[in-house]
């Protein structure tokens, strides 16, 4: 095999393979040994009939293209392997010469890895984030667990009242004809969960166990059952049961009970220290991704269009799989969620390009930094992976193979970068915002103040 490298416009190469003419027949000797079983040629048992017959009724042709996928898959590899080239994208094949008694040649026109002049990585603004805990949040955390630990319990002396949840029989027509769909016994029903339609929820306030009574509803336009959508309904109701849930006291013995704590003000702590953590973390990730979008956005790289084009088909590729592992497809996702090829595409190309950008970055960063992955924090990293996939430690390298290998070393390193970007970042005090519950950045803005001129030189001099 012979290989020639033409630099191209934008990071492309044509690569130009060439395959020795004893190869090509190798390849459509092995093509017709596979195929030859399936071929009916009068006179001849099937598996029978010899190649250069089947080449002159067929033509010499016949077995070129699987023969020349056969090729291109070895000698693509073996290309790979030999040039120095660090190549980033999937190949555009073309095949130049295929016939038997000549070399066999082929392109295959590819995106190099880009160079990058990188911004200015320290000292960038980052929005400075408020992670202080308060009270009303740590009280929210253990109304949340007071809720999970309720106890049910049944009601018989007295009416519905909301968050009761009841027992119901319902039978439900429209125009006096029943629904499918309609009916149902012993259906349990959180009042105020708004889990059915209209006012069917507000109408069972104040019932008593037995009654039977009439709700009226209408369904909304947007109903997903077009027949229904839009129109009054009478449900029949009778009402079985009703229970409430009661809330234990919020003291030393719920902390006993729920946590490793013994009292409630050890465990309140364990509640602050963790959403303490929980924002500094989230925080981080903000101030990273901000910084991240500086340094982009002040540095230089020409990214090839194909090399985008293959992160954003690897996007779609996990996407759909991540559905899979759930039971769906993802065309199921896109008919529940209305997206569209189109759209998928769009927004996973302006990810991919993204990501790529992110992480020329950080390789920049972590080079010019002269950061690698120790051993300590690679076995660190190998350990993970053989206790996730529950495989011996000594066997991971073997299963990973020595590029994956090589791809975890730098995602290590990649680590450190980004912790030293931020590390080095300087917080805009100008710019505050504060991580709710929600994890959502809340950006706190205030009215613009004019800048005399001394100060605007002050700034300058700080950038």
């Amino acid at each position: 095999m012979s290989l020639k490298v033409e630099k191209l416009e934008h990071n492309m190469a044509k690569l130009t393979i060439e395959s020795p003419a004893e190869d090509l027949e190798k390849a459509i000797q092995g093509v017709y040994l596979k195929q030859k079983g399936k071929i009916n040629i009068p006179g001849f048992r099937k598996g029978k009939a010899p190649r250069q017959l089947i080449e002159k009724m067929y033509g010499p042709e016949v077995f070129y293209e699987d023969a020349a996928n056969d090729l291109i898959n070895k000698a693509y590899a073996d290309a790979l392997k030999e040039t120095e080239e660090k190549i980033v994208s999937r190949p555009q094949i073309e095949v130049v010469q295929i016939e038997k008694g000549k070399p066999f040649i082929f392109t295959a026109e590819v995106a190099l890895k880009p160079e990058i002049q990188v911004g200015k990585y320290k000292g960038v603004k980052v929005e400075k984030i408020n992670t202080e805990v308060k009270d009303a949040e740590i009280e929210d955390k253990l109304k949340e667990e007071q809720s999970r630990n309720a106890r049910k319990v049944d009601v018989t002396d007295r009416a519905v009242k909301d968050k009761d949840v009841v027992n119901i029989d319902y039978s439900g027509s429209v125009d006096g004809e029943v629904f499918a769909g309609g009916t149902a016994e012993g259906q349990e029903l959180e009042i105020g969960s708004h889990s059915f339609i209209d006012t069917f929820e507000d109408q069972i306030i104040g019932k008593n166990i037995g009654d039977e009574f009439d709700v009226n509803v209408t369904f909304p336009e947007d109903y997903h059952e077009k027949s229904l959508a839009g129109k009054p309904a009478v449900f029949r109701v009778k009402l079985n049961g009703i229970t409430e849930n009661v809330l234990p006291e919020i003291d030393d013995d719920f902390a006993d009970e729920v946590s490793e704590f013994s009292t409630l003000k050890e465990y309140k702590e364990d509640i602050k220290n963790k959403l303490k953590k929980s924002k500094e973390d989230e925080a981080k990730k903000i101030k990273t991704d901000q910084a991240l979008k500086a340094i982009v956005e002040d540095s230089e790289m020409d990214i090839p269009q194909a090399m985008i084009d293959t992160e954003a088909e690897q996007l779609i590729q996990n996407f759909a799989n991540r559905f899979r592992y759930q039971g769906f497809s993802l065309e199921q996702y896109m008919q529940f969620t209305g997206m569209t090829v189109d759209k998928l595409k769009e927004d996973m190309t302006a990810q991919a390009k993204l990501n790529i950008e992110t992480r020329l970055v950080l390789e920049a960063v972590a080079k010019a930094e002269k950061m690698e992955a120790s051993e300590e924090e690679l076995e660190k990293e190998l350990g993970d992976i053989a206790d996730q996939y529950k495989v011996e430690k000594d066997k991971v390298r073997g299963i990973l193979g020595e590029e994956e290998v090589e791809n975890i070393k730098l995602n290590i390193a990649m680590q450190k970068a980004a912790d030293f970007i931020v590390d080095n970042s300087k917080e805009d005090a100008k710019k505050k915002a504060e991580i709710p519950e929600d994890g959502e950045v809340i950006e706190k803005k205030s009215a613009p103040k004019k800048r005399s001129a001394k100060k605007k030189d002050e700034d300058a001099k700080e950038d």
